[in-house]
């Protein structure tokens, strides 16, 4: 009987901490504390867009390929938007550096580098656009 209690409070611990991860995906954060960029971030900072959307990748990782899918369009379509996709996958210290702790995590990065805010996961491209359309001009799609 003890196994079958074991199993139930198991089986309870996982529904819960799906439903925690579910939830906190592709959720729009604020930024974090200002902290110097690391050289390969700002090498990729479009100083000609009002917002460049840093997107930070592994090699194996299944999910960046659905953000990239989501924000590269986004980007393309919206004036003063720019998206970058930089893996990190030889350069773990860019990731540590950025307090980046899962993949895909995008940030939202001024010309200057300023972060505006940041997404853990794969974003929702209209929370998303909601979220930065007071930094840029968009156009119709």
């Amino acid at each position: 009987m003890t196994g079958l209690w074991v199993l139930v409070a198991t089986l309870v611990a996982a529904v819960a901490a799906g439903a925690l991860l579910r939830a906190r995906n592709g959720r729009v954060r604020d930024a974090k504390p200002a902290r110097e960029l690391p050289a390969p971030v700002t090498d990729v900072l479009d100083p000609a867009s009002a917002v460049t959307l840093v997107q930070i990748s592994t090699t194996f990782c299944a999910p960046c390929r659905h953000a990239k899918a989501v924000l590269a369009p986004l980007a393309e379509r919206t004036d003063g938007l720019h998206h970058v996709e930089l893996d990190v996958t030889n350069q773990p210290e860019v990731a540590q550096s950025l307090a980046v702790l899962r993949t895909p995590t995008t940030i939202a990065l001024t010309p200057d580098g300023r972060e505006l805010l940041r997404v853990g996961g794969v974003p929702k491209g209209p929370e998303l656009l909601a979220a930065l359309r007071p930094h840029l001009t968009t156009r119709t799609s």
